[in-house]
């Protein structure tokens, strides 16, 4: 993997990985179900949680609020094992694509990370209103984290 390509053509057209770190030394990744498509979760990744989950086809996450390495399912039990792993036109953003085990992705112990809703049509200044979708929690957070 290379982290300094300067070259637009390589960059877009080549076949080197040349992630694309933002100042802080992470790239964007967007986590989908690989059966049905669902988008599970955002997280981020830095170098070494790149290159684990490249080298072990597990997902490896950076936490930004515990400045950590993480792998998915470490404490929960509700692992990813990567089936497609892709990055985009220039780079900057990673898409995995995965089996999740334990039937969670989020925290929370619901499906997906995405589970409330954003109406449209509402006005801008005021409180926006959120709707609950896929609300339904597979694990109590409380028993797995205990807080």
């Amino acid at each position: 993997m290379s982290s300094s390509c300067t070259d637009k053509h390589q960059l877009e057209e080549g076949d080197i990985l040349t992630p694309r770190f933002d100042a802080n030394g992470l790239i964007p990744a967007i986590c989908t179900d690989a059966s049905t498509g669902e988008v599970l979760m955002f997280a981020f990744m830095n170098e070494e949680a790149l290159n684990r989950s490249i080298e072990t086809g597990q997902a490896w996450y950076w936490s930004r609020s515990r400045q950590k390495l993480w792998q998915k399912g470490e404490t929960s039990g509700n692992t990813q094992t990567i089936v497609d792993m892709r990055t985009d036109c220039d780079q900057d953003v990673i898409w995995i694509s995965v089996e999740q085990r334990g039937g969670s992705a989020c925290h929370t112990g619901r499906k997906s990370c995405f589970y409330r809703r954003i109406e449209t049509g509402q006005t801008a200044g005021q409180d926006i209103k959120l709707t609950h979708v896929d609300d339904v929690r597979v694990f109590n957070p409380k028993d797995i984290y205990g807080r």
